[in-house]
């Protein structure tokens, strides 16, 4: 199992990674544009057309910023609070990327490669806050503090 250190690490990259591919979407969509799938497919344009692009009006990628924007906070939180709540958050975004995926396969029948991407950036983000549960919850007490060398700042230690 790696060290929690090296999982915060991945999971903070994860989430930098979620938040360009929702950041460039949001952007694109803001400007009136049209986010484009690489190889000139049309899957892209399909999904964003469709009624399920937004929710009460706003577009989902606004709930991608907002998702990964709360998962990158929760796994700076150090300790078994920030392990809880980083795990809760990807498995809700986890579970909200799967109905999005099934709504572009079943539903709409097209795919959007941004859609994909960002449904595995937060799959592998739920896998590594998975770990840092199953891990590490719990022995903050049993160790008696953290680990001084890691280099991730937050509150919580």
């Amino acid at each position: 199992m790696p060290s929690e250190r090296n999982l915060r690490i991945a999971a903070v990259v994860l989430c930098l990674l979620g938040l360009g591919i929702a950041g460039t979407v949001a952007i694109t969509v803001a400007s009136g544009g049209i986010p484009q799938c690489v190889g000139g497919s049309t899957g892209c344009a399909t999904v964003e057309k469709s009624k399920y692009s937004e929710i009460a009006g706003i577009h989902v990628s606004v709930f991608g910023l907002i998702g990964y924007s709360l998962i990158l906070g929760a796994t700076l939180w150090r300790r078994d609070p920030g392990r809880i709540a980083a795990f809760v958050l990807s498995l809700f975004g986890f579970g909200f990327s799967l109905y999005l995926t099934y709504l572009e396969l079943w539903v709409i029948q097209a795919i959007c490669q941004w859609c994909i991407a960002s449904a595995t950036v937060m799959t592998l983000l739920f896998a590594v806050n998975t770990a840092r549960v199953i891990g590490y919850f719990g022995l903050d007490q049993q160790v008696g503090g953290q680990d001084e060398t890691d280099p991730l700042p937050g509150p919580g230690g």
